[in-house]
């Protein structure tokens, strides 16, 4: 009996590896969908919100492959609990970022004021990126329900975060 629930638990901690690694990367995929599709150009603090995806993906995928070789199972449940503390992480840079939007409090100095667009001036873009102002971090490009898309990573992260943890602490 105690072997089919280790083999029950393992399953379980495949499923929810492989369901984080589609979801993180579904989460970022959106995120890059907004700017190279819809146009949405990023600040600094969006892309760095971007982090913990790029990390997590792969780590999930690792989880996922070590679950699947039924390797040790403190090796799966290492790499769900990172996982589950990268989305905290996530979390806390959309709710900083969320808080900025909100002028809760001030952004990081980095964050410009704001951004027009570029005249090239009959020249190439290359001369034009010298002139290039990124979006400011504290002006919401798009609010979807009333979130902006760092309130909504905020929201991702969490969930994704509680996944993550609950296959980690799952008993064997």
């Amino acid at each position: 009996m105690t072997a089919t629930m280790n083999a029950d638990t393992g399953r379980q901690r495949t499923r929810m590896a492989l369901f984080l690694a589609i979801a993180m990367a579904a989460t970022v995929g959106s995120a890059l969908g907004f700017e190279h599709i819809g146009g949405y150009i990023p600040c600094h603090l969006c892309l760095e919100q971007r982090t913990p995806y790029y990390v997590g993906v792969p780590l999930m995928v690792l989880a996922a492959i070590a679950s699947i070789l039924r390797a040790p199972a403190w090796i799966t449940r290492g790499l769900l609990a990172i996982g589950g503390l990268l989305m905290l992480y996530g979390l806390y840079l959309g709710i900083y970022h969320s808080g900025v939007e909100w002028h809760w409090w001030a952004g990081p100095t980095d964050c410009t004021a704001g951004a027009a667009p570029v005249d090239t001036g009959g020249k190439g873009v290359l001369d034009a990126l010298d002139k290039f102002v990124p979006p400011s971090c504290d002006k919401a490009a798009l609010r979807i329900l009333g979130l902006s898309l760092a309130g909504w990573n905020a929201i991702a992260s969490l969930i994704l975060a509680a996944v993550a943890f609950r296959g980690a602490l799952a008993r064997d």
